[in-house]
């Protein structure tokens, strides 16, 4: 096991300054568990053009275009079982999971294109936000077994990478889509129904007999739970996400 380079690349991603050392350091992650392949990608919104929704990547030459030109992403195993995933699996048990599928055949096909290329078999791992599945990480090559944890670790390394790599390349989309923490403590609920009902940080102290410095304390901690840029952007957030009512 290599979990000690999962550990490692899981705290320096934080002191990256570019999305070159980000990659940098993830190609040396990924290399170091013997992956010859990896990608990034953004989940693809009506009409946007494929090629733009890469983050990172390195492909064998001539696959992305033979991929793109079948439409494979149509009846790829791995990005339909996406859909249902709530954390990363082996790219063969995906099309394990269709086998009753009617474009079972064309599947197949897919499989044994990429395997011509060197993909024989691989992980991915989804990415999720406030609007549900944003993208994936995907690791490929020769066949290779990951333990559980590293499964896990693996899951954890893929939404640190791709939400520092989306900062970086579509800072306003990593903004808007990032998830958020709608786990509320009883204290913190108490703060948060009596700022959405309009009452002053005094205000709150007194009904709650705490200091004006803890209800700064836990509106500061709702704020980054929520990723509100103020007070003002914390309510209307709570209204929009059913906190309160």
């Amino acid at each position: 096991m290599n979990i000690n380079q999962l550990l490692h690349f899981l705290v320096v991603i934080d002191e990256c300054r570019s999305a070159s050392d980000i990659v940098s350091e993830l190609e040396k992650l990924v290399r170091s568990y013997g992956f010859e392949y990896y990608g990034i990608v953004r989940q693809p919104k009506p009409d946007e053009n494929p090629m733009q929704l890469v983050l990172a990547g390195h492909w064998p030459d001539g696959w992305p275009q033979l991929y793109i030109a079948k439409k494979y992403v149509l009846i790829d195993p791995t990005i339909r079982y996406l859909g249902q995933a709530r954390g990363g699996f082996r790219w063969r048990d995906a099309l394990h999971a269709f086998r009753s599928d009617p474009h079972r055949k064309r599947m197949e096909r897919m499989l044994s294109d990429s395997v011509r290329y060197g993909l024989t078999d691989g992980y991915i791992f989804p990415v999720h936000g406030r609007g549900g599945l944003m993208g994936n990480m995907t690791v490929g090559g020769k066949p290779i077994d990951l333990s559980p944890i590293e499964i896990s670790l693996f899951d954890a390394v893929a939404k640190k990478a791709f939400w520092r790599l989306l900062e970086y390349k579509h800072g306003d989309l990593a903004e808007i889509t990032k998830p958020v923490d709608t786990r509320m403590t009883r204290r913190e609920m108490e703060v948060l129904n009596y700022l959405a009902d309009g009452l002053t940080s005094n205000e709150i102290s007194r009904i709650l007999k705490i200091s004006n410095h803890t209800v700064d304390w836990y509106m500061n901690g709702i704020q980054d739970k929520l990723n509100a840029k103020n007070r003002q952007h914390v309510v209307a957030l709570s209204f929009r996400l059913g906190l309160v009512t």
